[in-house]
């Protein structure tokens, strides 16, 4: 819906020739914001490159101090170590930075904001100028799960995500495209990305797996969780699968609740009433969630609602939502507009 045109606002894109950062320079283009200027940073190799809006275009520039100086939002999306070096220069010369990256995300003086679900954590922002963007696969469950606390107490969550190479960025989209094309062709399948053949394969996510047994994607749904619903007790337990899929993350999700669970129509109602959700449960039809359908959406597609079989006190449902919008630049956009909305209260 945009936000009201009170001030205007010196805004700079940090990681701007990416797919995320592409899609930031989108949704400015397209919807309404107080937009005063716009500056465009990438790294040295991107410098130079100019990107079109609004009809004109505009040159990238080298991320460096210097460069961010004079903004007041800033958004990064230019990897972690490139958060960590520039984001508290951005903050100190004023800049509310909006971070993509895991770098402050557990931070406890960071605010970690998905605006539909705890909008009200911004205002912490002044402690260190800095707003974290949750990880997508904890953004697109928690649009489906945050909601039906009004239902009762979660008790526990056991999460399997099906997650699209668009997670790791444009570059691994075409690694999925190339490998899709060599295996039809009968070539031999090229990997630079992945550490597996993406085509016609599924594999564990390619992160790093610590002494539990849990990788890094698996361990940031559980903390990012906790964190954003202040519920330390929340009991979480995912397996992140990467899947040849080319954008829009997919959930198969199990909630526990601490008494007996609502009913299914009760859950449909709840989430069907919930801003940022849609729901798509046409059991007649078997057309629930997908992926195809989730790209390009703002909306997180939730369905395949039933009750949980094997526990009086659960429930089952179906997410999926498009990891470069809602699980990335829309909700670090979102944010934007919420922090503008209290700024201005």
């Amino acid at each position: 819906m945009g936000v009201h045109l009170v001030s205007q606002y010196h805004v700079s894109i940090a990681g701007a020739t990416g797919a995320v950062g592409t899609e930031f320079l989108r949704l400015l283009e397209e919807r309404p914001f107080p937009l005063a200027s716009l500056r465009l940073l990438a790294s040295s190799r991107s410098a130079g490159k100019r990107l079109c809006f609004k009809g004109r275009e505009i040159e990238v520039e080298e991320l460096t101090e210097r460069s961010i100086e004079g903004c007041d939002i800033a958004f990064f999306s230019a990897g972690g170590g490139r958060s960590k070096e520039f984001g508290p220069a951005a903050a100190r010369a004023g800049a509310v930075v909006i971070d993509n990256s895991s770098a402050y995300r557990m931070d406890p003086d960071v605010p970690l904001v998905v605006p539909e679900v705890n909008p009200e954590d911004i205002a912490g922002y002044t402690r260190k100028g800095i707003i974290a963007n949750p990880n997508c696969s904890t953004i697109i469950m928690l649009m489906a799960l945050a909601p039906l606390r009004k239902l009762g107490r979660i008790k526990r969550v056991v999460v399997s995500t099906y997650q699209a190479a668009s997670g790791a960025g444009a570059s691994a989209m075409r690694e999925l495209e190339e490998q899709t094309r060599q295996v039809l062709n009968n070539e031999p399948v090229t990997q630079e990305v992945f550490p597996h053949p993406i085509a016609f394969n599924l594999f564990s996510h390619n992160t790093k797996i610590d002494e539990t047994g849990y990788n890094e994607e698996e361990r940031k749904m559980i903390f990012e969780s906790r964190k954003i619903l202040h519920d330390d007790n929340l009991m979480i337990t995912p397996t992140c699968i990467r899947v040849p899929v080319l954008r829009a993350h997919s959930e198969s999700i199990n909630v526990e609740f601490e008494g007996a669970r609502p009913s299914v129509a009760q859950v449909l109602d709840t989430l069907a009433s919930s801003p940022g959700v849609r729901v798509v449960n046409n059991v007649a039809e078997n057309h629930f969630p997908m992926p195809l359908e989730a790209t390009g959406r703002d909306e997180t597609l939730v369905g395949r609602v039933r009750a949980d079989l094997s526990n009086p006190n659960a429930i089952d449902l179906f997410v999926c939502g498009d990891q470069i919008l809602k699980g990335a630049a829309l909700n670090g956009f979102q944010i934007a507009e919420e922090w503008i909305r209290q700024r201005e209260r």
